[in-house]
């Protein structure tokens, strides 16, 4: 079963001890109308390209790890850029082939679309049959959805083991702060927010804690979407400067990330002054326009949200995964 953010935890200074100094009202939406329901995917097998070579913006020619499996060594928490791998997905990765037999079925979009981040996962069928996990990513472009467990778990697993998500979240509104939309955000991921500290401040902000803050303007691979509902996109890390005044070589999988002067509502854009939120849902790329994906959470088109850095905003302590 999912469990609540572990109060116990030493955190960094950002969010908790910010939010000690001002009064915040909980993030409250919708529950009652959240409609939960069931969507099914396997675990998908790594594929490679025709071509079996990734060829970096610097023109290096390399053989690398890539999407699907079950990557035994890099889950939520661990390091989404210190790795020999391209585009490496977190933990398990899902997809739903469906009756039409293409990662662009009907079902395939069902299950990407309708799992929310922190919705709870029901293994099947294997030797790890009734046990549960979380959603931790969506990868868009192969149209995965990433799943974590408990690391005793990992060894029972087995490519094409079939895993039920009880889906909740899709349609989420916010009910006490005007101009912040949500997405991809399931009850349990909303109210660990509130449990590590977020809140909405007197002067109508959604205070939550991020480990960093990105400019829009290194953004790459998957704008031109006109929605955030599935995939991701991702930041561009080819400018060494800038990753060092940013601290982009410690993003993790599972990291709450701000991306300033970003606006999600209807697809991703640069907008001075907006601000989403979103999650590190694959590891790094050295392919040009491509780098960790960012799946969206929340989004202000008019600044409403006020991220504070906080080490320990990751879904690893959010949702206490082992």
């Amino acid at each position: 079963m999912l469990k609540p953010f572990f109060a116990g935890m030493i955190l960094a200074p950002g969010l908790l001890l910010a939010s000690q100094a001002v009064a915040l009202q909980p993030i409250e939406f919708n529950a009652e109308e959240l409609v939960i329901q069931a969507v099914q995917g396997e675990i998908a097998p790594p594929a490679i390209r025709d071509s079996i070579y990734r060829v970096h913006a610097d023109g290096e020619v390399v053989l690398l790890p890539g999407t699907g499996s079950i990557t035994y060594n890099f889950r939520t928490g661990d390091s989404a850029i210190r790795m020999a791998g391209n585009h490496v997905e977190p933990a398990v990765s899902l997809y739903n082939l469906g009756r039409e037999g293409s990662r662009s079925s009907n079902d395939n979009r069902a299950l990407n679309a309708l799992s929310m981040i922190g919705n709870e996962v029901l293994i099947l069928n294997g030797t790890a049959a009734g046990d549960s996990g979380w959603v931790v990513g969506k990868h868009g472009g192969v149209e995965h959805v990433m799943v974590d467990f408990d690391p005793d778990i990992y060894d029972d697993l087995a490519i094409g083991n079939l895993m039920q998500i009880r889906t909740v979240g899709a349609g989420m509104r916010l009910t006490n702060i005007d101009g912040v939309r949500a997405f991809n955000s399931s009850p349990t991921l909303i109210e660990a927010f509130n449990d590590a500290g977020a809140g909405i401040t007197d002067d109508g902000k959604l205070r939550i804690g991020v480990t960093h803050k990105i400019p829009a303007k290194i953004m790459g691979s998957g704008l031109g979407r006109d929605h955030v509902f599935t995939g991701d996109y991702d930041i561009q890390m080819f400018d060494e400067e800038i990753n060092e005044r940013y601290n982009l070589h410690s993003l993790r999988f599972g990291d709450i990330v701000a991306i300033m002067d970003a606006d999600h509502s209807y697809g991703r854009t640069w907008l001075s002054g907006a601000v989403s939120i979103g999650i590190i849902s694959h590891g790094r790329s050295d392919s040009a326009g491509h780098g960790p994906g960012v799946t969206t959470l929340l989004t202000s088109r008019d600044g409403h949200i006020e991220p504070i850095i906080d080490a320990n905003a990751n879904l690893k302590f959010l949702l206490n995964i082992p």
